[in-house]
């Protein structure tokens, strides 16, 4: 038997008291939470933060493949440009790896009027009022899916292979990002870590589009280097095409949200006849878009977000990771490209603005 075991058990003990009392603490506290899912989401993050091994640790096991090894590499060469070369508080996230028994880390339910563009929520503590639950079982999110469909509510189901807990944990690699390609990796690694330099309590929408800049931006930085000659020119294009790709969907939505809003500003309009008329609005831009599919271009994400079903859910799922990215940019221009300088401008003027989007320019 080994001698170390009852210590590793004593340890993660420890581990497992120090997440889950908090979270029950805060169950009890969160006006309008239920203790049940608390839990619940306090035992996932316990068996996620109990099964971390360090990075370095895998790295030099035998048994791990090559591109496992490939992957755990990039992640440890992504997290030190973003601590040096972008500047970000990465605190000790990403430092170790976890395997997870599923593909799916989270299903991800959100939820929406189906006659105007506003989010149901529900708060928190410390990040305050989100436009999503997240649930660690299929069935549990269908259920709930089901009963705020029951309510009149549009809504939408999605999976999860990453998430951040905004610094108050180590978060882990976590092995559903492993099938990513190397862009896609590196760009979610800058993204979480984005969330534990920068978080606006109540501001998703926000937070979620700086995210998606400082990733997309920092994955170029990354694969391209700061000389004319990329350093990975394949990855370095990869990176490039998908920022274009995202800002041209960001423009695509600014619009299609515009003649949205002004059928749900109908006030003659009753609340059943606003959702005939969004839906003839979703046909009719579905068909305007149709003849550009020999040629997608930059409307690759655009051209997938109309073939599939629309709702006001889906929508705004949409718009909280690709709002005004334009503007993101032009604000790097501004900063002559210098990413950090961009960053700190929107760290340091949250606190004094109510809309942190209002610290944007109105493109170039």
């Amino acid at each position: 038997m080994d001698s170390r075991l009852p210590g590793r058990r004593v340890r993660r003990t420890l581990l497992l008291g120090a997440v889950l009392i908090p979270l029950a603490l805060l169950a009890f506290s969160c006006s309008g939470c239920s203790p049940i899912y608390v839990a619940r989401a306090g035992w996932t993050e316990a068996k996620i933060l109990m099964g971390r091994r360090p990075l370095s640790q895998v790295i030099r096991d035998p048994d791990t493949d090559a591109e496992t090894r490939h992957k755990l590499n990039l992640t440890r060469q992504a997290r030190a440009f973003a601590i040096h070369m972008m500047e970000l508080d990465a605190g000790d996230s990403y430092t170790t790896f976890t395997q997870v028994d599923d593909e799916v880390l989270a299903w991800i339910v959100s939820a929406a009027y189906a006659d105007r563009l506003v989010s149901k929520t529900w708060w928190f503590p410390i990040v305050g009022s989100v436009p999503y639950r997240g649930f660690a079982s299929r069935g549990a999110a269908e259920k709930a899916e089901a009963k705020l469909a029951e309510e009149g509510f549009d809504t939408y189901l999605r999976p999860t292979s990453a998430f951040s807990t905004l610094g108050w944990f180590s978060d882990p690699l976590l092995s559903t990002l492993l099938a990513y390609d190397d862009v896609e990796l590196v760009e979610t690694v800058l993204h979480e870590l984005s969330h534990n330099h920068l978080w606006v309590p109540s501001r998703v929408s926000f937070n979620e589009s700086f995210a998606t800049f400082v990733g997309r931006v920092g994955a170029i930085r990354f694969f391209c280097g700061p000389g004319e000659t990329p350093s990975d020119p394949e990855n370095c294009e990869r990176a490039r095409t998908r920022w274009a790709e995202y800002q041209a969907f960001s423009a695509f939505l600014d619009v299609f949200v515009e003649r949205l809003q002004a059928v749900y500003a109908r006030t003659h309009l009753t609340s059943q006849e606003k959702v005939q008329a969004r839906e003839a609005l979703f046909a009719e831009t579905q068909a305007e878009y149709e003849h550009l599919s020999s040629d997608p271009g930059d409307l690759r994400i655009v051209l997938n977000f109309l073939g599939a079903p629309l709702n006001n859910a889906i929508l705004l799922s949409r718009i909280r990771y690709f709002h005004r990215l334009p503007d993101f940019q032009s604000l790097l221009n501004v900063h002559g490209g210098d990413l950090p300088a961009a960053v700190r401008t929107l760290k340091e003027g949250t606190s004094s603005v109510d809309d942190p989007f209002a610290l944007l320019p109105e493109g170039e």
